[in-house]
């Protein structure tokens, strides 16, 4: 499995799509697992690393609605290996669409450790991390919508292997690739 989860600052090299030998980061852990969609097929992870130290700052306990912020699309180009493919994607964000209209529109993603939510079917995986210091709230018809506008504009035909959608403030992206 690829890269699920980059911390708070990510890095360039993880901005291009780049594995980490099958785990996001050493002392990975997943703090939970459940299938949703209609079908109960889509694989859904919180995800947790070992927390880096921040200085310097302070985390109040707010939450920052990031509904519908815009971001900005990068296509993981060259290197090696294919993309995910768009369709099985599509399954993820209709899955996404489904949740959205059974249990609720948003929802909370958390800070530090606890900042990443994955979505793994067949050859697909998307996940969103939270770079901000306190937790965000996001819609899930959003992260749908995106999902098909990565999948669909950053596959072999492209000559892509996957990409990502960083929000114009820095405080959230979402990333969809091969798993």
């Amino acid at each position: 499995m690829q890269l699920r989860n980059l911390l708070c600052f990510f890095t360039l090299t993880f901005s291009a799509g780049l594995a980490l030998a099958g785990k996001v980061c050493e002392g990975e852990t997943v703090l939970s697992e459940e299938f949703i969609g209609k079908d109960k097929n889509v694989k859904m992870q919180r995800l947790t690393c070992p927390q880096r130290s921040i200085t310097g700052r302070s985390l109040e306990a707010r939450q920052t609605n990031v509904c519908a912020t815009p971001c900005n699309r990068n296509c993981f180009s060259g290197g090696v290996g294919t993309g995910p493919d768009p369709n099985e994607c599509h399954v993820i964000a209709d899955a996404i669409l489904f949740e959205s209209q059974n249990t609720g529109a948003l929802f909370e993603i958390g800070t530090g450790t606890n900042n990443t939510i994955a979505f793994f079917f067949r050859s697909c995986e998307s996940f969103i991390v939270n770079q901000n210091l306190t937790p965000i709230v996001y819609c899930r018809v959003n992260w749908s919508q995106t999902i098909d506008n990565v999948a669909f504009n950053c596959q072999a035909q492209q000559n892509a292997h996957g990409g990502n959608c960083v929000a114009t403030d820095q405080s959230y992206f979402i990333q969809v690739q091969h798993s």
